[in-house]
């Protein structure tokens, strides 16, 4: 998409998000307890590695995946928010744009990442509570 077209989806696509998904805020909110609830009683129920993989999978997943979202992506999004793109000239969209999405997609590809990692140490921990 052309830079203005690009913030304005962007725009439509995290107002939706925002507004009208309130479930994908519970689910957002919810892993985080789930997360925690899985180091809380890896802690006091499980030993070794799997105390281990338990309590890494949640510092994971906070520190690389909640932390990211909470103060680098969100703010992101709520800067684009900002913007009055129809009163923009087509300099400062260029500007915005690029300085908007580079930063937004490395740090979101620093999350999906990060967040697989997290979630593979969850299933490897299930598999050897498992077996």
């Amino acid at each position: 998409l052309e830079d203005r077209a690009f913030l304005r989806a962007f725009q439509v696509m995290d107002e939706v998000i925002q507004d009208r998904q309130p479930w994908f805020m519970v689910l957002w909110a919810g892993s985080v307890v789930a997360v925690l609830g899985t180091a809380v009683v890896g802690i006091i129920e499980l030993e070794g590695i799997d105390r281990a993989l338990s309590v890494a999978a949640a510092v994971v997943y906070l520190l690389g995946v909640q932390l990211p979202t909470a103060t680098i992506n969100i703010p992101l999004n709520n800067l684009v928010q900002t913007l009055d793109l129809a009163a923009m000239d087509e300099p400062f969209v260029t500007t915005a744009r690029a300085d908007f999405e580079a930063r937004w997609n490395r740090w979101n590809a620093i999350r999906t990442v990060l967040g697989m990692v997290s979630t593979l140490m969850l299933l490897v921990l299930l598999l050897r509570m498992s077996g």
